[in-house]
């Protein structure tokens, strides 16, 4: 019943090495069918090089109990279960420890928007969540993580599918797409703009912001009622 489900969440997570995303077992991607009200993810310490599409574990949505799969799901879950509950227009999400984004997690600061590149698929800087404190950490770690993360957005009034990807304070970054595969491809997206950003601090510590004209230029030239980029499905 899962079997397609599965290979998307597969090939997903294949693509976090191919894109020099993770590093041994240092991330995940998952996918929601909420049709089914079930969410597909990556086993908990599987190596890339080990994982099959068989090896992917069915969740249900609101118990999180296993529906198909007998391995461990990953120890993100609760984080992925509680950001499709809060943000139900998204499909899927990823968690890397891609480095430069981590950085920015570290030090606890948001990603300025000081390009094109960034403003392409980020409308504004991608947040940083506050650090949890000691109790979040200790008696639901994981889930905090996803309320955590939802609630900066909530709380700021950034729209989840305008910037799909957060960094959380001294952890590392998450990002979000329609699917598995679009929400690896926002997190490729992050972690070159996390790179561009270091290098731009870096080249001019006085650096300002990218001018909000361009800004809105170029997120609303391919998001929107009035998106002109590419060939809308044509090809």
């Amino acid at each position: 019943m899962y079997d397609e489900l599965k290979k998307r969440v597969y090939e997903a997570n294949m693509l976090l090495p191919k894109h020099e995303l993770v590093t041994f077992t240092w991330g995940n991607a998952s996918e929601i069918d909420r049709e089914n009200n079930v969410v597909a993810i990556k086993p908990s310490g599987v190596e890339y090089d080990k994982l099959k599409p068989a090896h992917i574990v069915v969740l249900d949505l609101d118990s999180g109990g296993i529906v198909d799969g007998d391995l461990n799901p990953s120890s993100d879950t609760p984080t992925h279960l509680e950001l499709y509950k809060r943000f139900p227009n998204i499909g899927g999400v990823v968690h890397t420890h891609s480095s430069c984004g981590t950085a920015w997690a570290q030090a606890g600061r948001a990603i300025p928007p000081y390009g094109t590149t960034h403003a392409d698929y980020f409308y504004g800087e991608i947040p940083c969540t506050r650090p949890l404190d000691e109790q979040e950490v200790k008696s639901a770690y994981e889930l905090n993580t996803g309320k955590v993360i939802a609630d900066t957005f909530e709380k700021n009034g950034i729209d989840p599918a305008a910037v799909p990807g957060v960094l959380v304070s001294n952890h590392a970054p998450f990002s979000w797409g329609v699917d598995a595969r679009d929400a690896v491809h926002n997190a490729v997206v992050l972690e070159e703009v996390a790179k561009m950003a270091f290098m731009c601090e870096l080249i001019d510590p006085q650096i300002k912001l990218m001018p909000e004209y361009v800004l809105n230029k170029h997120y609303l030239r391919k998001h929107g009622k009035d998106a002109y980029y590419g060939q809308n499905g044509k090809i």
